[in-house]
């Protein structure tokens, strides 16, 4: 009995020790910088999203998968993922292309959420997403900003 608990102490400790074998990750920074129109079928409206990825990390990040959900003024948006593979070498960046769904119940819940606002400038929004890397390297990330729609023009007649 008192072996069984040295090697379970013993292995208890290796293990622990092992996670600090594991390098520290920087956060990956992650930005938006570009939606573009896709084709759309029935009730839904595509689009894709371009994500800019840059590893601030002396390793290579590879990834085999990303998620992402988008909300505008609190309100769920826009869903989308991909099995997209790749990788980001050390200390650069690249852009990653997902493509997303907006389903037309998410767009009138957007339209009556925007109807109780009394501006279109400053929306703020949230894309909450992960990219897959492995067993132990999926990594989740939130990027967060404001929304400035365009002015509708007042015409006079």
């Amino acid at each position: 009995m008192r072996r069984l608990l040295g090697l379970t102490l013993c292995l208890l400790l290796l293990s622990l020790s092992a996670c600090a074998l594991f390098p520290q990750r920087d956060q990956l920074h992650i930005n938006v910088v570009g939606i573009e129109p896709l084709p759309s079928q029935d009730l839904e409206v595509r689009f894709a999203i371009k994500l800019r990825l840059q590893n601030p990390n002396e390793t290579a990040i590879n990834y085999n998968g990303v998620a992402l959900d988008l909300e505008v003024n609190g309100q769920p948006l826009a869903t989308g993922v991909s099995d997209q593979t790749g990788s980001i070498a050390r200390f650069s960046e690249g852009v990653l292309v997902v493509p997303v769904s907006v389903s037309a119940f998410a767009v009138l819940r957007q339209t009556l959420g925007l109807s109780q606002t009394q501006s279109l400038d400053d929306l703020p929004y949230v894309l909450r997403g992960k990219l897959a890397g492995g067993p132990f390297g999926t990594m989740r990330f939130v990027e967060k900003g404001q929304l400035s729609l365009p002015k509708t023009a007042n015409f006079t007649w």
